[in-house]
């Protein structure tokens, strides 16, 4: 597979395309990905995945906030891992959002060869949002491009959506989203100086840092998961949220409390996967019920965690 740079051109007619943010990199993608691959094969020509660096909604409004699955770095690697012959992550411009379908397709055909553009099954590209797939298809005609739409995947949530796995993660519904992703959803960041509170608990913890600040968080709450470090992937369970019984007030802590692990990765980078939620944030009676809360968590976490990896 080449990864394209956006000065890059290539020849007229060379591709078959799609195109979108990908947030997520969820199983209607996977869908998607293949049935590009398909068309690409049957016409002889190369397959072109493009996604974009920054999502439009950051760059059209962003006063507004908006929250995304994945970081750029994340949505390159499980792109790449669908297998196209060809991918590029695109500047969303102003000047860029500011075209119309027509001038859209335009640009793909004569930037990046594209002779095929494959559509999603919702897609909806160029400044008009009420043009439909016949609009674009019309459009392609008089260009000289065929467009044609993907088959709709059909999961628990028919269909999946980038949206509908942000909403399952920001309710801290990880095993809904995995079963939407085909993977369980991650994030990374590096271990940094907490409260120091844990270990005096008998309940040591990492403290998570240096999350990427547009990345999505679960909801507050207990989880459990798999973490991976120093070329190790460890079992653990895992705490977001502001720490009430222990009054460290209101700022936002990520705590992963590592099974049978005493070593010291402070400063490493971690990655963590959402295996299974616990239960929510609570503020308990003191710190013999907090104790005996996080002995209960971490049994259920292990068994959700033997069943998730023999199965």
């Amino acid at each position: 597979m080449r990864i394209l740079g956006e000065n890059d051109r290539l020849p007229m007619g060379s591709t078959v395309a799609t195109i979108g943010m990908f947030d997520g990199v969820h199983l209607g993608h996977a869908t998607l990905v293949d049935f590009l691959k398909q068309r690409a094969a049957q016409a002889g020509k190369q397959s072109l995945v493009i996604t974009f660096k920054h999502h439009p909604r950051k760059v059209l409004h962003p006063a507004e906030p908006f929250s995304l699955i994945m970081s750029l770095d994340d949505r390159l690697v499980c792109l790449e891992e669908l297998g196209p012959d060809l991918l590029l992550a695109l500047d969303f411009t102003p000047e860029l959002a500011a075209l119309d379908s027509a001038q859209f397709i335009e640009f793909l055909r004569d930037r990046y060869g594209v002779e095929t553009l494959v559509a999603g099954y919702n897609h909806r590209f160029g400044h008009q949002r009420g043009e439909t797939f016949m609009d674009y298809r019309r459009h392609g005609q008089q260009l000289g491009v065929t467009v044609v739409k993907a088959p709709e995947y059909l999961g628990l949530y028919a269909p999946v959506s980038s949206t509908i796995v942000r909403g399952l993660i920001a309710a801290g519904r990880v095993v809904d989203a995995m079963h939407c992703m085909g993977r369980p959803y991650r994030l990374t960041g590096k271990v940094i100086h907490g409260f120091h509170n844990g270990k005096g608990l008998g309940f040591p913890t990492a403290n998570v840092g240096e999350l990427g600040p547009d990345l999505l968080l679960p909801h507050n709450g207990a989880y459990a998961v798999l973490a991976h470090v120093n070329g190790q992937t460890l079992q653990g369970m895992l705490n977001i949220g502001r720490r009430p019984t222990l009054n460290n007030g209101d700022r936002l802590s990520i705590e992963v409390n590592l099974f049978d692990f005493d070593g010291d990765v402070y400063g490493e980078e971690i990655t963590l996967e959402f295996i299974s939620f616990l239960r929510l944030e609570f503020k308990m009676c003191g710190l013999d019920e907090l104790k005996h809360q996080l002995t209960l968590d971490r049994d259920n976490a292990k068994r959700l965690l033997k069943e998730y990896l023999t199965t």
